[in-house]
């Protein structure tokens, strides 16, 4: 019986996809729930298992084609087998030089790292090519897939050696997407950034203090972004503008504070979304933000983990940023930005010591939005995080 292979249902906001990678070809034996191929929209790469064991008898579109929600892509015949490779010919003179080469492309194949994306391990897997063979152009010098397939078909791009190598290469949907988001950001909001300093060293006190309890009680450590989200949601209540957005003339307010936490990705920054921080305890969020994590590293991310958002909180710290101005993630109207904590000289009662700073950074759009409130809010903010029990007393 042949089965259909549709298109999962997209979101509203999502209008298409586009063929990332398919794992299967044409006559290939398949098993229920096994991905069959990667399918690339403007937010998150989903995939799409097979709804039956069988064959997979069709498919209908190439990598790279644009598909819309609901529609079909391939044709699977349920419980058939797949045919049984023909016996290969007995080895002729002529062709003993391709069979020595054999081993050379499995021992490529056999050398694949575990280090590299999945798309990327795939695509190196079937083309015979060894990672290591291959500069890599990801972040922090990772073998994207990009660079194993320009290898193998011999492009300069993501090979070793040659002077001056360079390729021109298509945006990814998702980068493509970013770019969108930030010219509409850029054109649309009318940006202005504010910014404090924090004294961190009451909250790296009471996560040296408390952080072997908080893990033994739930199972997970207690970090830095917590203290962060916790406050952030506090604040988010006593000034609520901070939390609303625009919608034409209206300005439309939030009861509820659903944070979008930023997470790089090989494939470039998500934001997926806590809901209801402002209910939330230390433990929920830490656990929260460490399953977003995972998701984001494994490209599992889901298109209702990325929706909504009533604020965002990202952390350049993490990669060193001293000072940055984040950008506004429409139709939000402020996002708080995280930086490096440094050791510097301040005067505490009246004398000078060494303490754990941290400068935040509050991007906001100014039509809705003045600097005194946004002033207010990082003063808040700072306030919480210098005395964290105030958070534990929603003050």
């Amino acid at each position: 019986m042949a089965i259909e292979v549709k298109v999962p249902v997209l979101p509203e906001s999502v209008s298409d996809a586009t063929i990332a990678s398919w794992h299967k070809k044409a006559g290939d034996a398949v098993k229920r729930d096994e991905n069959l191929l990667d399918l690339e929209t403007d937010k998150v790469v989903l995939e799409v298992p097979s709804p039956v064991d069988g064959v997979l008898k069709e498919i209908k579109f190439a990598e790279g084609a644009t598909v819309t929600s609901q529609q079909v892509i391939a044709v699977i015949e349920e419980g058939a087998v797949a045919a049984a490779p023909t016996p290969a010919a007995p080895a002729t003179p002529a062709a003993e030089a391709p069979k020595a080469a054999a081993p050379v492309k499995a021992a490529a194949t056999a050398a694949v790292s575990a280090d590299i994306p999945p798309g990327a391990r795939f695509t190196a897997t079937t083309s015979g090519v060894n990672p290591a063979d291959v500069a890599g152009t990801g972040r922090r010098g990772m073998v994207t897939k990009e660079d194993i397939v320009n290898y193998a078909s011999g492009k300069t791009a993501g090979v070793s050696g040659g002077a001056r190598p360079e390729e021109r290469v298509p945006m990814t949907r998702m980068r493509t997407r970013i770019a969108e988001r930030l010219m509409q950001s850029k054109n649309s909001i009318a940006m202005l950034t504010s910014f404090n300093e924090v004294n961190l060293a009451k909250v790296m006190q009471m996560r040296k203090e408390l952080g072997e309890q908080f893990e033994k009680a739930n199972g997970i450590k207690l970090g830095f972004m917590s203290f962060f989200a916790k406050a952030a949601a506090n604040a988010l209540q006593k000034y609520p503008v901070i939390n609303a957005s625009v919608d034409g003339s209206d300005i439309i307010y939030h009861g509820y504070a659903d944070i979008s936490i930023a997470v790089s990705t090989d494939k470039g920054l998500v934001t997926p979304v806590l809901r209801n921080v402002e209910r939330m305890g230390f433990a929920d969020i830490e656990q929260g933000i460490a399953t977003y994590a995972k998701k984001a590293r494994d490209g599992k991310l889901g298109l209702d983990d990325l929706q909504g958002g009533t604020f965002t909180i990202t952390n350049g710290g993490t990669f060193g940023s001293l000072m940055s101005t984040p950008i506004v993630n429409p139709p939000q109207s402020a996002i708080l930005g995280m930086h490096t904590i440094k050791e510097r000289a301040i005067v505490e009662n009246g004398q000078v010591i060494a303490a754990p700073m941290m400068y935040i950074a509050l991007s906001y759009d100014h039509r809705i939005i003045d600097g005194k409130e946004a002033v207010l809010f990082l003063v808040d903010i700072k306030n919480q995080l210098e005395n964290p029990h105030r958070m534990l007393l929603g003050m």
